[in-house]
């Protein structure tokens, strides 16, 4: 049987170490959800927020094998929660990503000389009520705010900016979840605006609101081509790690 675990303090120590901040949204409770096989004495645990699924602890079957509905990230703390995933999910896609590391000292000249170069014909605004909606009308842009629950939490604890051309959403960059010091940013162009550099113009703008609020703008990259957009905004390759894709489909043995 698999619980979700409310007090989150019990597990906190089976995350000690792993610098990445969708943990840190579901242990701090502001988002997402954890669960494990043991609420009195937890052994195994998986912090589940937005489509990222982190295991820790104790390696055990049960808790991958009853995985959350749909498309899911998943992410193995060790070797041991690697090959439960495989034996679980054998057609799950095996991926490497990339950690970026989180104590970035952010030059804001240089990013307000980013900003400054958003062409004539675009316009930057903020993730607002009406912008909200028109995110959720494209699978583009969707997931600039779909891990929050509701409008009302995003306008509450989200962060988003993008940039519009003709009245439609360009490119954006916005915070796929929230912890209580920072955002973990989602950043997304339009095929036909690709090359353009508007994701790293409104990246720029997005980081200077988060610097503005005190808050922190994480970054954590599916590919290369992330880890180079990341470098020219000023922050630093960290490390490589492991995770499975696993879609909504996939049976488990």
């Amino acid at each position: 049987m698999i619980y979700e675990l409310t007090d989150t303090s019990k597990v906190k120590n089976f995350y000690e170490g792993w610098q990445e901040t969708l943990i840190y949204s579901c242990l701090q409770k502001v988002m997402g959800k954890i669960f494990t096989t043991d609420i009195a004495s937890p052994k195994s645990v998986m912090a589940y927020v937005g489509c990222f699924a982190f295991y820790a602890g104790e390696a055990d079957r049960e808790l991958v094998r009853k995985k959350p509905d749909g498309f899911v990230i998943m992410v193995p703390q060790n070797k041991e929660w690697e090959a439960c995933i495989e034996k679980c999910f054998p057609t799950a896609k095996k991926v490497t990503r990339y950690a970026i590391k989180k104590d970035t000292r952010f030059d804001k000249a240089m990013l307000k000389n980013m900003v400054a170069k958003l062409s004539v014909g675009y316009e930057m605004k903020e993730i607002d009520e009406k912008i909200y909606d028109l995110c959720l009308t494209d699978p583009v842009t969707r997931d600039f705010v779909s891990s929050f629950e509701s409008k009302e939490r995003f306008l509450e604890l989200g962060r988003g900016m993008v940039i519009m051309k003709s009245g439609r959403i360009v490119a954006g960059a916005s915070s796929y979840t929230r912890y209580k010091d920072g955002i973990e940013i989602e950043v997304d162009t339009v095929e036909e605006e690709r090359r353009k550099g508007l994701a790293t113009i409104v990246c720029a703008a997005l980081i200077l609101r988060c610097l503005d609020e005190g808050l922190y703008p994480s970054w954590d990259a599916q590919n290369m081509n992330s880890v180079r957009l990341a470098e020219k905004l000023g922050y630093e390759f960290d490390h490589e790690y492991t995770a499975y894709e696993v879609s909504g489909e996939d049976r488990t043995h």
